[in-house]
């Protein structure tokens, strides 16, 4: 009876740990709008465990980088360094930070070099004397490439990625990108056969031909089936608009999301969680709460 009872008992753990093991995560971008609150306040709701500063807009070029929280701080007055705590107390929860980068007009053809020695020692592991958000060091960057140039971008990953092996006991820099769902992104294809990137948020609205169409599931599965196996990245997540005014098309209610699009998606072994667009429409809608128990 005992043994029974211990064989039993064993099976429920390791059936426990299994599911615990897909858990899917949420990620939000935050950054670009004055009233969506703190940095500290988005993690606090518990609802996140990927937080994206949106966006370093301007670099390469030999242009001077500069970030663009819009209502949140201006960096010309230095003002974002204050935003270090708020990192802080983000990654103490267990929550990771990066910045993104926003590559969507004119011609970036970057030196890679150039940027990954800039990322590293203004928002990483490295040392500056004129760091945007001050001291607080970021999980890593991310890749939210619209336009411009597809050159380089792999390059750039690359160089992160040993800038972080570089430094003896020093944590992992995490390597993430947002491509659009049409298959293979146009900007920053070719830098995710690379093999370089952790986790991929791969854009699912303002994209028709591969997004959820009023109760039609098709075109987003059959796309999303192409990304998984074509892509080696850790993980790839599903990214949404968190309202359906954050963006033109591609919103898709809660109810829907939890009926007819996880069960679809969520026996891929790389499937890492939902991304939402962004941390302002999801406190005006309350989309995360709605979802966190079923991604």
């Amino acid at each position: 009876m005992k043994s029974a009872i211990s064989v039993t008992f064993l099976c429920i753990v390791l059936l426990a740990l299994a599911n615990g093991s897909y858990a899917g995560q949420i990620v939000v971008y935050w950054g670009q709008n004055g009233n969506e609150g703190t940095l500290s306040e988005a993690c606090a709701t518990g609802n996140y465990d990927y937080v994206i500063i949106a966006f370093l807009p301007t670099f390469g070029k030999g242009q001077t980088p500069m970030i663009n929280l819009a209502g949140h701080c201006d960096p010309l007055k230095n003002e974002c360094t204050g935003l270090s705590s708020d990192i802080k107390f983000c990654q103490a929860k267990g929550i990771k930070v990066l910045l993104s980068l926003r590559g969507d007009t004119g011609s970036y053809s970057i030196d890679a070099s150039e940027v990954a020695t800039y990322l590293w020692n203004n928002f990483l592991g490295g040392h500056s004397s004129s760091r945007p958000l001050g001291p607080a060091v970021l999980d890593g960057i991310d890749f939210d490439i619209e336009g411009g140039s597809n050159k380089h971008w792999g390059d750039l990953a690359r160089l992160l990625k040993g800038y972080g092996m570089m430094v003896k006991q020093g944590k992992q820099v995490y390597i993430t990108a947002a491509p659009q769902c049409p298959f293979p992104d146009a900007w920053i294809g070719n830098a995710l056969t690379s093999g370089l990137f952790d986790y991929i948020w791969i854009q699912f609205y303002n994209n028709p031909p591969c997004q959820y169409n009023s109760g039609a599931i098709s075109n987003l599965e059959n796309a999303w089936k192409q990304w998984i196996t074509s892509i080696p990245a850790n993980k790839i997540f599903l990214g949404l608009p968190a309202s359906s005014q954050a963006a033109g098309t591609g919103f898709i209610p809660s109810a829907d999301l939890i009926s007819e699009v996880l069960p679809a998606i969520k026996g891929s072994a790389k499937y890492g969680g939902v991304m939402l667009w962004s941390r302002y429409y999801d406190v005006q809608s309350g989309y995360s709460s709605s979802i966190k128990s079923y991604v």
